[in-house]
């Protein structure tokens, strides 16, 4: 046994401090060891329990790690099927299905995700399969009843990839790890190409210059030796993804790059050693460096348009303070973390877990999920957000969501959804890129059978030249560089994009359909006018109607509460209280009795007070006693702000504005005059706002719709592009297309300019992809250009592509 088992503090397993209070032990080498939390104890009983104790007896050094917490051995076994260890990457839906969010290692290209994909889709029991390019991010959905969390991984191993269980902050490691490599081969193939275009301009003035035969060939051997490390380590990843994309049948454009590749390298070693023809060690190290200069550049590009949702999940903190059965709070992993518990959370801290405040009043800062810049009022009932940060002073909070359930993890979720799924502009793109190559290596084909017949001593300069000068890089990147730059921007300002086809489909809307409760207007009765008829003052008759209200749920409980809260005021503690539904509340306080409702709730003696006119979106509610009327409180729903705003911005784009909506005519006839809307429906079903997209559709109309509700969700699945409210139902958020977190009304508009620009950038990139690469062909064919002339235009040729679409940010 080594001596690191008998000296290591801390938790046996992972090395960390062991909590004080936690009492969490496994049986190891036959000694009870201490643990740090429920999850060390669940891995250590499964490596005994497997038989592998020895990964305990013979290792020399604690794990650095998470990766190394679990030995190789164990990824052929059962562990991941543990629910312990699943706990924190997991999610368990009705019955059986199980959705796991993973981190693939070894992805380099589409074709990866292609591969992975497809193997999987074929297992029984797999549901579903989305992998996200851009953050090597996977999504499983299976029947646990049927397939093992580890049969899925043993499965992707066999491919030769590697996946384990996302963590935000292990996903950042890794990201920067795979960018330290690029910059390694990127900085290799400078120096590479550096040296050897020295000793090419020796080469290349020699003639002139009366360069010796001898020197001449030394040069040529110096050339060689300097360029090989920029073949075999910096070029490797080409050959990689060329290699897999021949075994799948789907060829790249890597392929066209590493047949240019070796074929020059081939060619240029042939004429080292024979002493006679050209070389063009020059030229291929300087397109191996051209290539990692660009790629470096759109690999960062994209992981921009994943930032803000990996920062979304980075804010989470590892660890909580939880009251324990005494009302002392204590640090506990988050994996510990029950719903129902009660957690600390002190000012400047992070909230660990979504939940409701029980005690404490401060502001918390949720412009991250949200958007919205402005720190929000947190009081008793109110709800708080895992990731959002606490300003003033301490809260207590109530667990109700954590890990997969929260609402941070469901927008990285739809963020991850969206980024898998592929505009129908990219798959053209990725189809027109798929076919050029092939038409380019018959092509390739044809020129070296012509040249052949001409001069075949210029044949292999020929090739090389056409192989790189045509790559169809700028084309396979001229749409989602657009997209991913576009995305990452929205996300910024609290528009989340949950669907691939969003944005496109945005920037071809004409009309845009309203719901109008929730959407236009806040969607709750706001207290408008007080009329008192009494000798209570304004004050005194709101504060009673409070009172009546404090233990009812009806929506305009909150707005007299709410109403009654700006002034500061303790409500009356009253007897006899009781709910009259459809009618309204009474209650008794000193002796007398009152009513608040409508005016069937209680005959009151003599005529009822005449009214001002009121706008026919009103609700009156009446205040009374026995014997009189003592104030009657208009309620209305009020628009939203920017409301009107928003509607003059999209029917100035020349866009249609319509609403449909449930509430009554005299409601929406109301609301549709404030903002100018010509077209509207009023007290419509679900299935009447259905026919009316419908019959929009059948007219030619592209729809935009807009709403918040369960009723709205058929609605907004039939719209060619839906908009949902960030605090509308579940339902309504899973059907949209689009969510606005901030509820920024005028995000809308901003997403709708954003949309068109994109398209347009898109437009660009493809007219200067395809005009570059139908211009160039010929002048490489007829051997016009030079290999060194094909691989700068070639490398500018994407580089344009990637900075235009760097404009969106």
């Amino acid at each position: 046994m080594s001596a690191l088992q008998d000296t290591q503090p801390g938790c046996y397993h992972c090395g960390l401090p062991v909590p004080s209070g936690t009492r969490y032990t496994a049986v190891v080498l036959q000694q009870p060891r201490d643990m740090c939390c429920h999850g060390c104890q669940a891995v250590a009983q499964a490596i005994v329990e497997n038989g592998l104790e020895d990964y305990y007896r013979y290792r020399t050094e604690l794990p650095k790690n998470v990766e190394d917490l679990v030995p190789d051995e164990l990824r052929d076994l059962q562990l991941y099927d543990h629910p312990e260890v699943q706990k924190s990457f997991v999610s368990v839906a009705q019955d059986q299905r199980k959705e796991a969010s993973l981190i693939l290692e070894g992805i380099t290209c589409a074709a990866c995700i292609w591969l992975n994909e497809r193997h999987l889709r074929q297992l029984p029991g797999i549901l579903q399969v989305s992998i996200n390019y851009t953050s090597h991010r996977a999504r499983i959905s299976w029947d646990d009843s049927q397939l093992k969390l580890s049969d899925i991984l043993t499965e992707i191993r066999k491919l030769g990839y590697h996946a384990h269980p996302f963590s935000a902050q292990q996903q950042e490691a890794m990201r920067l790890k795979q960018r330290k490599a690029d910059f390694r081969r990127l900085a290799v193939a400078g120096l590479s190409a550096g040296q050897v275009m020295m000793i090419a301009v020796a080469l290349y003035a020699g003639p002139a210059q009366g360069l010796e035969f001898a020197t001449a060939q030394l040069l040529r051997w110096f050339s060689l030796v300097l360029s090989i490390p920029a073949m075999f380590y910096a070029a490797w990843p080409f050959y990689q993804v060329a290699w897999r994309s021949l075994k799948t049948g789907r060829l790249g454009m890597d392929v066209p790059i590493s047949l240019g590749l070796i074929t020059g390298f081939a060619g240029s070693i042939w004429a080292t050693f024979q002493g006679v023809g050209e070389v063009y060690y020059d030229t291929l190290t300087m397109l191996i460096f051209f290539l990692l200069a660009t790629r470096f550049l759109e690999r960062n590009a994209r992981e921009k348009s994943v930032e803000s949702a990996e920062n979304l999940l980075r804010l989470v903190p590892a660890i909580a303070s939880r009251l324990n059965a005494d009302g002392q709070p204590e640090l506990v992993p988050l994996i510990e973390l029950k719903t129902g518990d009660l957690i600390v959370c002190k000012p400047g801290e992070t909230i660990a877990a979504d939940g409701v405040v029980v005690a404490g009043e401060s502001s918390a800062d949720e412009s991250l999920l949200t958007g919205e810049s402005r720190p929000l009022l947190k009081t008793a009932g109110s709800t708080v957000y895992a990731g959002s940060i606490n300003y003033e002073s301490p809260l207590t909070v109530r667990v109700s969501a954590l890990g997969e359930e929260t609402v941070i993890a469901s927008i990285s979720r739809l963020l991850d959804r969206a980024q898998a799924e592929k505009p129908r502009l990219t798959e053209l793109a990725d189809h027109i890129a798929a076919w050029f190559t092939y038409a380019l290596l018959f092509s390739v084909v044809l020129i070296a059978w012509v040249w052949v017949q001409i001069d075949t001593s210029r044949v292999l300069e020929i090739v090389l030249t056409v192989l790189v000068v045509s790559c169809p890089c700028a084309l396979s990147l001229a749409a989602p560089a657009a997209f991913a730059a576009s995305g990452s921007h929205l996300v910024k300002r609290g528009v989340l994009l949950t669907r691939g086809h969003a944005l496109e489909a945005l920037a071809r809307v004409t009309h845009v359909v309203f719901d109008k409760t929730g959407t236009l207007t806040e969607g709750r009765p706001q207290l408008q006018q007080t009329l008192t008829f009494g000798s209570l003052s304004e004050a005194e008759c709101l504060r009673l109607a409070a009172s009546l209200e404090q233990h009812s749920e009806h929506p305009y409980a909150r707005s007299f509460l709410d109403a009654q809260k700006l002034q500061g005021e303790a409500l009356e503690q009253l007897s006899d209280a009781a709910n009259k539904p459809g009618r309204g509340v009474t209650g008794s306080l000193g002796g007398k009795r009152y009513y608040l409702g409508n005016l069937s709730l209680h005959a009151v003696p003599g005529q009822v007070p005449a009214l001002p006119a009121l706008d026919a979106s009103s609700t009156v509610i009446w205040l009374s006693d026995d014997e009189r009327y003592l104030a009657a409180f208009v309620m209305a729903d009020s628009l939203r702000p920017h409301a009107m705003a928003l509607v003059e911005a999209l029917q100035a784009k020349g866009l249609v504005v319509s609403i449909l909506s449930g509430d009554t005519e005299a409601a929406v006839q109301n609301y549709a005059r404030q903002l100018g809307i010509s077209s509207w429906q009023a007290a419509s079903s679900p299935e009447q706002k259905l026919a009316a997209i419908e019959r929009l559709q059948q007219q030619g109309e592209v729809i935009a719709m807009v709403g918040d509700g369960i009723n709205d969700a058929p609605v907004l699945a039939k719209a060619q592009v839906s908009i949902a409210m960030g605090s509308g139902t579940q339902m309504a958020r899973a059907s949209g297309d689009i969510v606005l977190l901030s509820e920024q009304l005028l995000e809308i508009d901003h997403a709708i300019a954003t949309s068109r620009f994109t398209r347009n950038v898109v437009r660009e990139n493809f007219a200067w992809a395809l005009g570059y690469n139908t211009l160039a062909l010929p002048f490489a064919a007829t051997g016009m250009i030079s290999p060194w002339m094909a691989a700068i235009g070639m490398s500018v040729s994407s580089l344009i592509v990637v900075l235009n679409a760097l404009r969106l940010r």
